[in-house]
């Protein structure tokens, strides 16, 4: 399954945007889902992830700034950034994932394909 992120943009500092996770063909409430982002030279990170239950959980970076949620009726998942700094300059992807237990502990990961991302641009 491909999930598609879009809603990235140009935005100022302190400034506010709104991501959406679609996908065709797929039940997104049957799937745990997570946001990644992956700033130029650097790794993708999970920066947001809600499992089938609705729990969430967050990257110490975004927490309190950030809000993921999903609206099973629109087969969409979202992620709400508000308090934007520079630093979050990134492209965001969201893709399927799960709990797994891996030689650091029970980690969530992605399996899925990767969609084109969308892009963040965050000014000063």
């Amino acid at each position: 399954v491909q999930l598609q992120a879009s809603g990235g943009g140009l935005v100022q500092a302190g400034g506010s945007l709104r991501l959406s996770c679609a996908a065709s063909g797929s039940m997104l409430s049957s799937s745990a889902i997570g946001w990644y982002r992956q700033a130029p030279g650097k790794e993708r990170e999970l920066v947001a992830r809600i499992m089938i239950g609705g729990s969430t959980n967050y990257a110490d970076s975004v927490r309190g700034r950030f809000a993921i949620s999903r609206d099973n009726a629109r087969n969409t998942v979202y992620l709400q950034m508000n308090s934007l700094k520079p630093e979050d300059t990134a492209v965001y992807f969201c893709n399927t994932g799960r709990m797994v237990w891996t030689s650091g502990g029970l980690r969530f990961q992605a399996f899925g394909s990767w969609g084109q991302g969308t892009l963040v641009t965050v000014s000063s």
